[in-house]
């Protein structure tokens, strides 16, 4: 009997071979239609909620989005974003399609950083030049220097020197979250390749000369990197 089944095919009158395990549709949730990877779809939401995917802080997703990167693509052109992956320093970013001679739906809308981050990713690029250009491997700054950067921008008649401090921690920790900086023991902080991306040269000295002319102190958020064009140093 055993032998009969192991051997038997549908045009003989047997059981019908069964298909593989692996073949079967992956269904993640009651009516799922999706075609992609599950590994291949939590990098595109990755993608779609975060300005940056990095190779240092998820290698994982690092590595799936360059096992799918063609489908990926795909579904982000399908919404009218380009993908960019810069393998060199481990790091992809989503741009938004802008065609003047068609009527395009504005997917990405990136809140601007506020003026206290743009002076620090400022000088954490400038500093982050500096260090590569005398042949270091990483840049490194402290907790206090970040601080110190910040409040020398402040217009001098600023007087709530505890509020500005308090801002600036909360500057910190949106750069640490989005990937621009590592804190590798309390208070020292690594600058992350990221910032090469954020800031391309002619964007850091535009920005740099902003920052001297004293416009920090003006209302309006200075640096929003949605559109700005990858270049190198």
């Amino acid at each position: 009997m055993t032998d009969d089944l192991q051997t038997a095919r549908p045009d003989d009158g047997g059981f019908i071979a069964p298909v593989a395990m692996e073949a079967d549709p992956t269904e993640l949730f009651a009516g799922d239609t999706g075609t992609l990877d599950p590994a291949a779809r939590v990098v595109l939401v990755d993608l779609l909620r975060r300005r940056f995917l990095s190779a240092e802080r998820t290698p994982d997703r690092w590595r799936s989005l360059l096992e799918h990167q063609g489908v990926i693509e795909s579904r982000l052109h399908d919404l009218f974003v380009t993908l960019v992956v810069d393998r060199d320093r481990g790091i992809a970013y989503k741009r938004q399609v802008r065609v003047g001679e068609v009527d395009i739906p504005i997917l990405l809308r990136d809140e601007p950083y506020t003026r206290i981050e743009t002076v620090l990713l400022v000088q954490l690029r400038t500093l982050h030049q500096q260090e590569s250009r005398a042949g270091e491997v990483a840049a490194r700054v402290d907790a206090e220097e970040l601080e110190q950067w910040a409040l020398s921008y402040l217009d001098p008649a600023e007087t709530n020197v505890a509020a500005r401090q308090r801002e600036v921690r909360g500057a910190v920790g949106r750069l640490v979250t989005e990937g621009f900086l590592v804190e590798e023991t309390p208070g020292r902080f690594r600058i992350t390749a990221l910032i090469e991306v954020a800031l391309p040269v002619d964007r850091l000295a535009e920005l740099a000369e902003w920052l001297r002319a004293g416009h920090v102190a003006a209302a309006e958020p200075a640096l929003d990197t949605r559109d700005d064009e990858e270049d190198d140093e």
